[in-house]
Formats: structure tokens, sequence, C-alpha cells
């Protein structure tokens, strides 16, 4: 009946006045009923407000901001349940003027004024009851008062800032309205909480939405309490640490052991770094070591250069990749000419790499002859992605501890190259060369290559343990890039982890755009040359392409340039003049006469030779085999430096010959009174593989049955013993030394025919070629029946020119292992 009666009386007092009011706009604070506030006013029109209220009934109505930053509100800005308060007092001084104020009761604005017409805020309102009727039962009242009571009590204790005293007179309370006033009105919570207890009528309702505000300040304060016991434990320890190593530097400093402050700086710069427990644990365990040596010691040096290793990489340091595919793509065309499936590879790696920032274990590996640009493009790579770029050399490594490093216990320990890389890239995600990874080869001290196992696959090497380091570091962010020669001598685990992209022979049309967009410009600057000092024709370019080079890459035809350019530096100080250009023919008067002419091989159709076609690390080239038959007792005579494998492939030529002699008119006498010699010309040359079988078939079967082979045609296939023609490998170099020769035909194995989509376009539209299933099918294409006018025109210049065709073959190197695959 109290809280009734109280309500009541509100209600009535507060309904016989409905006039216009002066409206103060608060920030960050809530007036209550018979709850007194004191705030300080700053805004002028908060001003005139309180002196319109003090001049009139001192009634003044209070309206809570939405929001609290905004300095300037207007009417959306303000809540429309307030508090009709009563001035109590005014003070003004210099720092500003603080009113203290009482509520009186709830009230609704009905219409609000701007400061437009006064200069301050004004409202006609509705006075609410401080309490609305209430509609729950006795039970759920006193159920929900002791709630709060309990949850209230949990507060103090949490908090530590109620007195003791305030919070058991609060707890004594029956009287559910002041109970709710006394909690609400000394408890920290957020003005948005209070304005919707404001507004809300219902006693029961308040006292729930208090219950819950009460029960998440609770769960806050537990959490608070549980950080700050936290930090105070590591305080307390950092304290007691720091007392101990104090004393121990006094000590050490009067026993003469010398400075202590290394160990110190070591731990310091332990706890700072960015790296999980264990290997901070790991750490201090050696640091704590290190103070119980003598400075100077053996011991000493070791775990401190163990310690300085370890801190110098890049524990969690990551940096910023770029994800503009478009300015990726610009990047790689303005540096590379050509290499289009590198770059789709890689654009494809980065766009998969936005999609799913989380996948890891894209390895590619460049398989290539040297000088095409397997290293170069991983720089350009490495800017393009916006990671920081590093290159391990694995040519000539033999020993596992190369890749795993040395156990910090042996002198001259050091990490391993993988460790190394890392400290230089100065990031956990950069991009890593490993180049020559076919190169790598074992012995007695282990295999290198199984080493690298750990390293490139992706299911491991998030934990890659060094033996020097010996605390297992992510590699699982790195993007490794490989390079090769040749894709057969790496070993098959690790061909297996990687993403092979093979990199062809260079056309001459592509040597020609990367001279003259890339190789003059760098040698240029190399030499100190300007742009309007040196000139090199299109026709120079061509003939140094042509005459001063034979290889598969770029490299000679650069040390070309560059001789050209240091001979145009000469001239122009020396002579006088200021700009040298230079043509075939002064080309040839820089350089001398040319170096490398038409290689021998068939131009003319002939009994005997055949235009077969042989892969080597520089590219393919054509390898034309003879066979001369002779008086004598059926010997089988091989010369070329010819290999097992094509030694083999002789004797399964001249088996299959003798099998179908009647069918091509051979005197099967032949094999006992004729000596047959089979020769591979370029005898210095090493030659060896099964691919030369259906070359050596044919000029077999021409020299025995006397009939002649077309010379426009080369060919390349395995053969089994009874005539079918196999796949081989390396057909894109082999087409390209084809397509140099100006060879128009090109007899495949069939199942190699799938891959002519890996061909430059040029040679594919240039080249016509026939798969072959069987022998039958390769004798009957190449093999001029008599009678038969086969009315071959040589290619004239003017057709080869528009092939893009040269005048003369590039050469292959000399000296170089050659492998008809």
């Amino acid at each position: 009946m109290q809280e009734k009666e109280r309500t009541d009386g509100v209600i009535t007092e507060e309904a016989q006045d409905t006039s216009r009011i002066p409206v103060v706009a608060l920030r960050g604070l809530v007036a209550f009923p018979h709850m007194v506030i004191d705030f300080e006013i700053g805004r002028e029109e908060s001003r005139k407000a309180v002196d319109a209220a003090v001049e009139g009934n001192r009634r003044i109505m209070m309206l809570a901001q939405r929001d609290q930053t905004v300095r300037e509100p207007k009417p959306r800005d303000l809540f429309r349940t307030g508090v009709i308060c009563e001035v109590r007092q005014v003070m003004r001084g210099r720092e500003g003027t603080r009113v203290l104020v009482e509520g009186i009761a709830r009230a609704k604005v009905q219409k609000l004024y701007t400061p437009d017409e006064n200069g301050y805020w004004e409202a006609d309102y509705k006075p609410l009851p401080t309490y609305g009727k209430n509609r729950s039962n006795p039970i759920e009242m006193q159920a929900i008062v002791n709630s709060v009571k309990e949850e209230y009590a949990a507060h103090c204790r949490l908090s530590r800032r109620i007195p003791r005293e305030f919070a058991e007179i609060v707890l004594a309370e029956e009287n559910a309205p002041q109970l709710f006033e006394a909690i609400w009105s000394n408890l920290e919570i957020d003005y948005h909480d209070r304005q919707l207890l404001l507004e809300e009528s219902s006693l029961f309702l308040r006292l729930t939405m208090l219950y819950a505000i009460l029960v998440r300040e609770n769960e806050v304060l537990k959490v608070e309490m549980e950080l700050q016991s936290g930090v105070q434990m590591r305080i307390d320890q950092s304290q007691r640490e720091m007392y101990l190593r104090e004393q121990q530097r006094i000590i050490s400093e009067e026993l003469g052991e010398g400075d202590s402050s290394e160990p110190q700086k070591l731990l310091d710069r332990i706890e700072k770094l960015r790296a999980g427990d264990e290997i901070k644990e790991k750490l201090r365990k050696e640091a704590m070591q290190l103070t119980k040596m003598p400075s100077g010691s053996q011991e000493a040096y070791v775990i401190v250069n163990y310690l300085e290793t370890v801190l110098s990489l890049p524990w969690d340091v990551y940096t910023k990749e770029k994800s503009d595919i478009r300015k990726a793509e610009e990047l790689l065309n303005k540096e590379h000419y050509g290499l289009k499936r590198v770059k789709e590879r890689v654009l494809e790696a980065m766009s998969v790499h936005m999609m799913q920032p989380k996948l890891t274990g894209q390895i590619i590996c460049l398989v290539g002859p040297p000088g095409v640009g397997k290293t170069s493009i991983a720089q350009s790579v490495a800017k393009a992605l916006g990671r920081n770029y590093a290159r391990v050399s694995l040519g000539g490594v033999r020993d596992e501890a190369e890749i795993r490093g040395h156990r910090k216990t042996y002198v001259g320990a050091m990490p391993g190259r993988v460790i190394e890389a890392m400290r230089q890239a100065k990031s956990m995600n950069p991009l890593i060369l490993l180049d020559e990874i076919d190169k790598l080869s074992g012995d007695y001290k282990g295999d290198p290559a199984s080493a690298l196992l750990e390293v490139l696959d992706s299911a491991q090497n998030h934990s890659f343990r060094d033996h020097f380091v010996e605390v297992p570091f992510d590699l699982s962010q790195v993007m490794f890039l490989t390079t090769a020669n040749n894709a057969d001598l790496i070993p098959a685990p690790l061909y297996d982890r990687m993403d092979v992209i093979e990199l062809n022979s260079y056309t001459r049309e592509e040597k020609f755009h990367i001279a003259k967009e890339h190789l003059i410009k760098k040698q240029l600057k190399a030499n100190g040359l300007k742009a309007t000092q040196f000139k090199l024709t299109d026709a120079a370019i061509y003939d140094l392409i042509d005459f001063y080079t034979r290889e598969a890459g770029v490299r000679t035809l650069e040390r070309r340039i560059a001789s050209l350019c240091r001979k145009c530096a000469r001239t122009i100080l020396t002579e006088d003049i200021k700009k040298v250009v230079y043509t075939p023919e002064t080309v040839e008067k820089a350089l001398g006469p040319h170096q490398h002419t038409d290689d021998f091989y068939s131009k003319s159709d002939t009994v005997g030779i055949v235009n077969g076609l042989a892969w080597t690390s520089v590219g393919g080239v054509i390898m034309p085999l003879e066979v001369l038959m002779m008086p004598g007792k059926g010997e089988i005579i091989v010369t070329g430096s010819l290999g097992e494998v094509m030694k083999e492939s002789a004797k399964l030529a001249i088996s299959y010959a003798r099998s179908v002699a009647k069918k091509y008119d051979i005197n099967p006498e032949m094999f006992k009174d004729k000596d047959i010699h089979i020769h591979a010309p370029e005898g210095a040359t090493p030659k060896d593989g099964p691919s030369a079988g259906v070359t050596m078939l044919t000029a077999l079967i021409s020299a025995l049955s006397g009939t002649p082979v077309r010379h426009d045609i080369a060919m390349t296939g395995e053969i089994t013993l009874h005539g079918r023609v196999l796949p081989i490998g390396g057909l894109v170099e082999k087409s390209m030394a084809a397509y140099k020769h100006g060879i128009r035909t090109v007899l495949i194995p069939a199942a190699n025919e799938p891959d002519l989509a890996e061909l430059d376009e040029t040679v594919r539209n240039a080249i016509h070629f026939i798969p072959c299933e069987n022998v039958e099918t390769v004798l009957e294409t190449v093999l001029i029946p008599p009678h038969y006018d086969t009315r071959l025109e040589p290619l004239h210049s003017e057709e080869l020119q528009k092939l893009s065709l040269p005048l003369t073959p590039p050469a292959r190197k000399r000296k170089t292992t050659g492998t008809a695959q």
C-alpha cells in the first residue's frame, strides 16, 4: 500500500502542470525521480534553459542524448522520455557553471522546440507515473527483490568500491521502489541501460532488468579480477627475477667474472620475441646457462651464437601481399617477354590466395634449358606478389646438413640454407627460389633431396626443425619456386610435390623481342651508354641470333650485345663519334666472321641418310643418321659415340628389317655377306636414348632396299621388336629444332599427339605433324617409291621470312652431351 500511495501522489501532482518547460540535453547522464544529480553545463542553450527555469518555477526537463559525442544535437538526437527536475542550486565560476537538480517525476515529450525561438530547448510534456500499476503477484515481487539483493551483494564484493556500511543499508531495505532507487543511483552502468530503466514503468520489469544488468556487470568484474591477478603474478615474478639477477651481477663483479649484462640483454630480447611459449622457454634455458658460464669461454660463445641466430629469424613477421592481379600481370609482362605458362600459373596462384588466404603448399618447378629466364622470373614473381625474395643455390649440394644445418655443438656449426634464406628474407611469407634442384647429389653424409621433402611438404613444413635451431619453424606460408634443367634428374618424391612447368627454347622471334625490349636496354645501362649513342638494327639483331649464338636461351646473345656496347663506348671516346649504328656488315667487322654455320643434315633425297631429332640440355637439335652397306661378313658397325640404349635400338632395327625384308624387296643374303655401318655425325658428342629407333630403322630399310628418303621430313620415336612406335620425351624442343631448320613435316609417335598443345603457336602452324602408331606408317611416308616424282622444292628466302624461319639454323653448343629421348 505504501508503494501505491507514493506512485499515485506523484501522478496527481504532476498532472496539474503541462505547460511548456525548458529542456537541458545531457551527455552520458540520465536523471531519475527522487535522485539528486550535480553536473556541469557548457553549451549556451543549456545555460539559458537553466536561467529561464530559475526565473520561473525552477522546473526544468532533463533529456539524455542518444549519442554523447554529438556537440550540437538535433531533435532526433534526444530521447523522448526524461525527468522533470527542480533546480536546487546554480554555481557560476571561472571554469564553468555547475547545476544541482533533484528529480521529481518522469515525463514524455509531446512536442520539442528548438533553440531557434528563445535560445534554448523547450518542450510540451505529458507527466508519467514514477511506477506504473503493479501487475505481478507478491511472490514474484519478493523473488525478484531477493535475486537483485543477492547479485548486488556479489557486486559489492567484486567491485570493492562500495562502502560496507552503505551496502548493508541497501541490502536491509525491504521496500521494492526504495531498493531499486538505492541500487540504481549508486551503480556505474552505461547511460543507455539507465535510459531503458527510466522508460520502463513497471517496477517488476525494472527490477528484472536491473538484475540482468547486475549479472552482466558481475561477469565483467570477474574477468577483470582474473586478468589483474594474472598481471600481478607476472609483475611479482618479474620483480623477483630482477632482484636475483642484480644480486648475481654484483656477485659476478666481486668474483671478477666480468659483466653479466649480455645474458640480460638476450633475455630481454627473448621476452620481446613474438614466438610461442615453447620456443621462448627453450631460449630462456639457453640464456640462463650462459649466466653460469665464465665470459669468453668456448661454451659461452656457442650459446651466444645460437641465440643470436634464432633471435634474428623473422618470428611472426609478415609482409603485406599485393592483391591487384592486373598490376601483377602488367609487371610480369613488362619485365619478361614470353613465358606465358609461367605467368598464368603465378597469376592463378595469386587469385587462389586471395580467395583462400589459408591455402598452402603451392610449389612451382620451372624446367627448361639454361638461359631461358627461370631464375630471373622468380625475382619478378616475388615483386609482383609483394613478397621478399631469397635464393638458395642447390647445385653441387651433397651433404644433408646443407639443408637441415649442423648440430650447434660442432665447431663452426651453422643453420641450413633454408633457415639462412629465411633470415635474409626477413619475413615469414617470402618467395624462396631453390635453384638447380636437379643438381642435388648424395654421398655417405646423407641425401639432401630427402631433407628437402619436409621443406616442400605442406603437411609437414609448418613445424620444420633445423638441426642448429632445434625449435620448430613455420615454413607453411613460404612460396617455393624451384628450377631445373632436366626433370628426369629430380628425385621422384620431390617431383611429386611440385607443380612442374616446362619452359621451351626461345624461338628466333622471341629472342629478337627479348633482345630489343630488354637486353639492349640492360647492357646500355651497364656500360654507361645512352639510347642516343647506340643503335642495333633489326637485321643486325637477327644476324647475332643466327650466326653468333647457338643456344636455347639468350645468355650468349646478351654477351654479344655487351661486346658491341663496349666497342661502341671505345669508338665514341677515341674517334669523337656521337652515335654508333650497327648493321649486319658492321657487326661482322666488330665480332669477326660468322661463328656458326649450317649444321650437317640431309638436304636432298638420299639413300641411307635420315634426319632424326634429338634433345639436349640446351634445346633440341637435328641428328641425322647414316647407314652404309659394304661387302663383308654380316657385321654391324656402330660409330658416333652412341650409348648403350642407342646400340640396342640399332639391334632392334636390324632384327625388324630382317623380318620385313621380303616386303621391301631386300635380299636376305645381304645380312650375311654385307657389313652394315651405322653412324651419327659429330662423333665427339656423346649420344644416347631410345627415340632414334624409327630413324635407324628408316635408314636401314633405305640402305638395304636402295630406296631414297625424303629430306624435308624429320622424325623421332622409339620402336618395339614388332614395329610399334612408342612415345618419347622432349617433343617441344625437337619440334623447335625442326622449325629452325625449315623442315615442314615431322613424324611423331601417335601417343605424343596430345603434347602438340604445348607447342608455340608459330611452330604448330608452320609444321605438319604426322602421328604414327607403327613403323609401316613411317616408311610409307618417307621412302620414295621408284618412278615417283616428289617435286620437292627448297624453301626460298622469301618463304623463310614469311614463316619467321632463319636462313641458317642456330647451332647447338659443341662438346655437349646429346640425348635422343
